[in-house]
């Protein structure tokens, strides 16, 4: 499968009706993102997403690069170990997953990523037009919009902070294997490529290797 490259440009449209919801975590997964579209309790969650007022499932997902750096901070009450987190201006590609959505699911997407009640229409013109939008300083409250494919906007969410201003944490097993197989999923790159990648990452790099990643991604799956 190819990989699409997400560039930094603009789109004339400040309001478009569909986006690129672009994931690089958990969301990779097309079965994870359905528990934000059509609600329910995602494996190991505490509680249930409520879903999206539109139930469809993506119309298109497509594996991409984006500018930037992924990198692993905080620590996750689910997963355990540092979350991944996306700073759009540090040099860098990131591998990601792109979801093609109407303009109210990404909305509904990004208001359950802020543990917020979704249900009403975020201003995204603001993120299209300039980049990045800060709607709260949660760990997911800054919505970016790194460029376009295909003449529609790319819109994700991440931190306020960047890379360089927060103390990193490496990830847990249970984590880097799941982004591992949601980059498998998309079909474009192979597992070697994919741990190389997540390897590096900061937070990750010092603590897991190459070879480690790769058995990670080898290993049977548990729970």
């Amino acid at each position: 499968m190819e990989t699409r490259t997400i560039e930094r440009v603009r789109t004339a449209d400040g309001a478009p009706g569909q986006v690129w919801y672009t994931s690089y975590g958990s969301n990779m997964h097309l079965d994870r993102l359905m528990h934000y579209i059509e609600g329910g309790r995602a494996p190991g969650a505490a509680l249930a997403h409520p879903g999206c007022r539109d139930k469809r499932p993506p119309t298109a997902s497509v594996a991409v690069e984006l500018p930037g750096v992924l990198y692993f901070a905080t620590e996750s009450r689910l997963w355990s170990g540092g979350r991944a987190f996306y700073d759009p201006d540090a040099d860098g590609r990131v591998y990601g997953r792109a979801h093609l959505v109407t303009a109210g699911q990404f909305s509904d997407i990004a208001a359950q990523e802020m543990y917020r009640a979704p249900g009403a229409d975020l201003d995204l013109v603001r993120a299209v037009r300039h980049g990045r939008a800060v709607l709260g300083d949660g760990r997911y409250e800054t919505l970016v919009s790194p460029g376009c494919l295909d003449g529609l906007p790319a819109l994700t969410v991440t931190a306020p902070w960047s890379v360089g201003r927060v103390e990193w944490n490496a990830p847990s097993a249970a984590y880097l294997r799941y982004l591992s197989t949601g980059l498998l999923e998309a079909g474009a790159r192979d597992v070697r490529e994919i741990a190389a990648y997540l390897a590096a990452c900061p937070g990750a790099a010092g603590h897991w290797t190459v070879q480690r990643v790769v058995d990670l991604i080898a290993a049977p799956a548990t729970g």
